[in-house]
């Protein structure tokens, strides 16, 4: 029985500290670069903070990944509760929302870094290791996914940026179909692929070639 718990509670922290740091700090960067940009929304709603209370989502930061690992997902993700940003208080608002949106994925990219550094220093094996070589692989998948230029996606908010104006307006109208083609694209499309016999796992698929292709490269540069 105790080892039962014990096990139960190695997985959870192995796992649930690495996943809560990472979309925690994703949205605290959109709030702190949205900040310094002129956006004080974040900081009256109290979203610059470090309290993960304030950042939970129940669904994409306990639920979904809880799932996930417990269906043995090769694919695991989450998010949190997306902290509030008013472009319209920046000097040049796409290019404001651009950088905002660029700040999470490049959150963790570093948090990555950091993972890998520390794992590659520490000469040791059991709970570090396992807990830091996760930071490391779900950081990856987390700044991969979230620039996918489609919208409500960071990479959309990226890609809206830096479009001429004309052709953003016309993309960003595409947002509130976004979500359903994400979901199509992550959910519907395997699961007709299941039944007919054929691999219409488009989007999983590349995001785990993108992911294996950013994981070697860090392990490139380590030599």
């Amino acid at each position: 029985m105790f080892s039962l718990i014990a096990d139960i509670l190695h997985a959870a922290s192995v796992w649930g500290i690495p996943v809560l740091s990472a979309v925690v700090l994703h949205e605290l960067a959109h709030g702190l670069v949205a900040d310094v940009l002129g956006d004080r929304t974040a900081r009256l709603a109290g979203r610059l903070t470090l309290n993960p209370v304030k950042h939970i989502d129940p669904v994409g930061t306990v639920i979904l990944p809880g799932l996930l690992l417990a269906l043995s997902s090769p694919f695991l993700f989450g998010w949190a509760r997306p902290v509030p940003v008013n472009g319209s208080n920046f000097s040049r608002p796409r290019q404001g929302m651009a950088l905002v949106a660029l700040a999470g994925p490049a959150m963790n990219v570093a948090l990555a870094f950091v993972s890998f550094m520390v794992l590659w220093l520490i000469d040791d094996s059991g709970w570090w290791p396992s807990m830091l070589w996760n930071s490391f692989y779900f950081n990856i998948v987390l700044a991969v996914f979230n620039m996918i230029p489609l919208l409500p996606l960071d990479g959309g908010r990226v890609l809206a940026g830096i479009l001429p104006e004309a052709l953003a307006i016309r993309f960003m109208k595409m947002e509130r179909i976004g979500f359903g083609v994400l979901i199509g694209l992550l959910i519907i499309l395997p699961l007709i692929g299941q039944k007919i016999g054929v691999d219409l796992n488009f989007l999983s698929s590349l995001v785990t070639r993108v992911v294996r292709a950013v994981a070697e490269l860090f392990f490139m540069m380590a030599g």
